[in-house]
């Protein structure tokens, strides 16, 4: 591998989020203090559903999950990270190929380990392309370098794929407590307020369910979010859903709106 393919650049700062890092550590500090409060939660948080706006529109949605992650700040080592693709086709489940991804707050080195476990997987490829101009990814990344210390992270890129594949590459990377998933999806996209906020919590009632989502009009992420609704199943987790809004409420117009849900997921010790 060159020089040039070790690190995987920011592609969506000064985009999605701020590219000074000054101001990029600044906004995501205030979203988190702004963050809503959720009642305690029983278990040990094992996953999150988190939106991939620009962060004027899904940053304090998102804030909301990343919130909880400060007690755990010490024991999250590593971060499986499931997004969909928008740019580029992916048979399958992409890695980035690269050693670390960068973001204006510095790099973060990508799980080897990890990366060698799933080598055997046949729904896994590797494609740097595919992780180029992706940011659904990108955008999850100053979020968790704010809230957590030494850790690494596992990127894949969710093309066309189905559900049972995504849940196998989770089994694999399952891991403990020091593992933690987390699914990059936004809602519906491009409706009326109204009708938004009706196909949203219908959305959530089924993920509150662990119940497949019929459509991708329900949320670009469906394919990592079916994925992870096996796993969740068959490991017994609990969702929580932490915060649902659109961007309506946020920072845009309520013509046409786009959804967002931040929701946890936790196991019993």
């Amino acid at each position: 591998m060159g020089a040039t393919q070790e690190i995987r650049a920011a592609a969506v700062a000064g985009l999605f989020y701020p590219k000074e890092a000054d101001r990029l550590s600044r906004d995501i500090q205030v979203m988190l203090k702004g963050a809503s409060k959720v009642e305690a939660m029983s278990g040990v948080l094992k996953a999150l559903i988190v939106p991939h706006a620009g962060y004027v529109y899904s940053g304090p949605v998102a804030a909301s999950a990343y919130a909880l992650l400060f007690p755990l700040r010490d024991t999250i080592r590593s971060v499986v990270l499931l997004g969909p693709t928008h740019r580029i086709f992916v048979s399958g489940l992409a890695l980035p190929g690269v050693q670390a991804f960068e973001t204006p707050l510095g790099r973060i080195p990508v799980d080897q380990d990890a990366v060698h476990f799933l080598k055997p997987l046949r729904q896994v490829s590797t494609s740097p392309a595919a992780h180029e101009p992706e940011h659904s990814l990108e955008v999850q990344l100053p979020f968790l370098q704010m809230v957590l210390s030494g850790f690494q992270v596992v990127p894949l890129a969710v093309g066309e794929a189905s559900p049972k594949a995504v849940a196998e590459v989770i089994e694999v990377l399952w891991g403990g407590p020091e593992t933690l998933i987390v699914v990059s999806s936004d809602l519906s996209h491009y409706l009326p307020y109204g009708f938004a906020q009706e196909i949203d919590r219908s959305t959530c009632a089924d993920i509150m369910e662990l119940r497949q989502l019929n459509r991708h009009e329900q949320a670009c992420g469906a394919t990592p979010v079916n994925g992870l609704m096996i796993a969740a199943r068959h490991h017994r987790l609990t969702p929580h859903l932490l915060d649902l809004r659109n961007s309506g409420d946020t920072a845009g117009d309520r013509d046409r709106v786009v959804g967002y849900a931040a929701i946890a997921f936790t196991e019993e010790p």
